[in-house]
């Protein structure tokens, strides 16, 4: 995605050079990628000013699970892949660039229109939905997803907005409900104050964990009926990782070493059966029927392992 705004920004820079134009003060206005649906823009509220953000909508459209959010703000770089920084502005004092009294300053309303041609606004507080559409006739989104991008973007900003050099006041710090959520399936009950970088990291990678067990653990399965097949040893009742230190057993023994997962007797049964399962996978696995290619081929995978 960060191709397509490059590619963009630098062709509509390059048209100004030909025609001689000075350089722009602040990046040029991407007006054909406004027109692209699957992207918003989000108006968020730093320390000390307002960025304009533009990320992808389908972040925040269904079906994508509101608890699935956080993944995407794990980190910076993993930030940068759905939401792009297009401007910031710090302002002396925030309240009066937009409040209920004044409505919207004229350079906050210069900002906000400069990125928005026919384009719908993510805000980060109702009030500010209700004032920017009063006063500046914009539509606006304010709700859970929303603010979960909110929540993604504070705790990225260092990297996605490093001219901001003031810090997040407790008070503003916003929580994650999918994050918290996550937290809670595994009794960690973190309160939202207290979450930081190693918590969220952590948690991203116990996630990802998590996805390759289910996304393996059928096949994990069937090769653990081959291996009662082969060897005789039956994987009831085993969990994933038991199944996996049997299989890297059967090819490199020595990297697994003495297991606490794998008795003595069962890990010597399966060196000794190596070239059995090495004879299943690589003569006879065309000819088994389809529902047991796949551990065998799942089988011959850790091999390289």
């Amino acid at each position: 995605m960060r191709k397509r705004f490059s590619s963009a920004s630098s062709h509509l820079a390059t048209k100004r050079r030909r025609r001689g134009a000075p350089a722009p003060s602040r990046p040029p206005r991407p007006s054909d990628l406004c027109r692209i649906r699957e992207y918003m823009l989000l108006l968020f509220e730093t320390p000390s000013g307002f960025a304009v953000f533009l990320f992808c909508g389908s972040l925040i459209n269904p079906p994508r699970s509101l608890e699935d959010i956080w993944l995407n703000f794990a980190d910076s770089n993993t930030a940068k892949g759905v939401v792009l920084l297009m401007e910031f502005q710090t302002f002396e004092d925030k309240s009066s660039a937009i409040n209920q009294n004044t409505g919207v300053s004229e350079r906050l309303a210069d900002m906000i229109r400069a990125w928005l041609p026919g384009k719908k606004m993510a805000v980060g507080k109702p009030e500010y939905k209700e004032i920017i559409e009063e006063r500046l006739e914009i539509e606006c989104l304010y709700n859970k997803r929303v603010m979960e991008v909110m929540w993604g973007i504070q705790n990225c900003m260092p990297g996605l907005i490093p001219i901001e050099k003031s810090q997040l006041a407790k008070e503003d710090r916003l929580p994650s409900k999918g994050l918290q959520k996550f937290l809670k399936c595994y009794d960690c009950n973190v309160k939202p104050e207290m979450v930081n970088e190693q918590i969220v990291a952590t948690a991203s990678a116990l996630s990802e964990c998590d996805s390759v067990e289910m996304k393996y653990s059928v096949v994990m399965r069937e090769a653990g009926a081959v291996i009662k097949d082969v060897s005789g040893i039956s994987c009831e009742g085993w969990s994933l990782l038991d199944i996996a230190t049997a299989l890297k057993m059967i090819w490199k023994p020595k990297k697994v070493g003495n297991s606490s997962l794998v008795s003595k007797d069962e890990a010597l049964r399966l060196v000794n059966d190596a070239s059995k399962y090495e004879a299943l996978v690589n003569k006879h696995a065309y000819f088994f029927p389809r529902k047991r290619k796949r551990p065998l081929r799942f089988i011959s995978l850790t091999k390289k392992c």
